[in-house]
């Protein structure tokens, strides 16, 4: 079974891989990866989904495009400890420190993604940064997002949510399209625009993706974060 490389991060600079095998014990609704709209199908073939080193280079691995770097944490720290540069993600708030590396935090997964968010007490020295998953009528959970962790300058990423089965409560602000592989209900740009606009003058908020795109290629933010928190990480050392 050959490495099959992720079509979103394809020219970025990245490349994903995903330790462990099945499905992702999180069960978020709608997750593309493990409701059959995922460019790993069959996942009970292409999984784990591992780049040798000579593929990876000059590459930084992002660990966990699909399931969770906390889930088997210990098969996922043994398997990706060849790559030299890595960062991982996790939608559970624990065990952040122990991955040695830059982190990445989903404040608001699953079905929380309206109504609460991950409240760390303090903010470990590899959180690369938060994402916070984003759509139009959860708006005030994302302003506290933003108060609570940029007061700390933690960067935090606005992740705007597509949606294939669950029902959209806002319709008008989201039209059918195709977003990287699959088709969805999208943010309208200009909805999009107007809650970027929000936090134009605060430097720690960003977007996934740039200007509306959703390939990684010309974005950058998780690479421009990765060496940021490696600088503080190799500081603190």
């Amino acid at each position: 079974m050959g490495y099959i490389e992720n079509p979103k991060t394809k020219g970025s600079g990245i490349l994903c891989c995903i330790p462990q095998e099945g499905e992702c014990p999180n069960k978020c609704p709608d997750c593309f990866f493990q409701t059959g709209r995922s460019y790993l199908e069959p996942l009970s073939e292409n999984l784990p989904n591992m780049p040798e080193i000579a593929q990876v280079g000059y590459r930084v691995v992002r660990v966990n495009d699909g399931n969770d770097s906390n889930v088997k944490i210990g098969q996922v720290l043994q398997m990706t400890f060849p790559y030299p540069l890595k960062f991982y993600n996790t939608a559970l708030p624990r065990n952040l420190v122990q991955f040695k590396a830059p982190v990445v935090l989903t404040l608001n997964p699953g079905l929380g993604t309206d109504t609460k968010y991950h409240q760390l007490d303090e903010i470990p020295t590899n959180l690369m940064f938060v994402r916070a998953r984003v759509n139009t009528w959860n708006l005030d959970l994302v302003d506290k997002i933003v108060d609570d962790y940029t007061s700390r300058n933690v960067a935090v990423v606005l992740t705007f949510m597509a949606y294939y089965s669950q029902t959209v409560k806002r319709p008008e602000d989201y039209e059918w399209k195709v977003r990287t592989l699959n088709s969805y209900w999208v943010l309208k740009d200009q909805k999009r625009e107007e809650i970027e606009d929000k936090y134009r003058h605060n430097s720690f908020v960003y977007s996934c993706g740039w200007r509306g795109t959703h390939a990684c290629e010309r974005c950058g933010t998780c690479l421009r974060e990765f060496y940021a928190t490696m600088e503080r990480m190799n500081e603190k050392e």
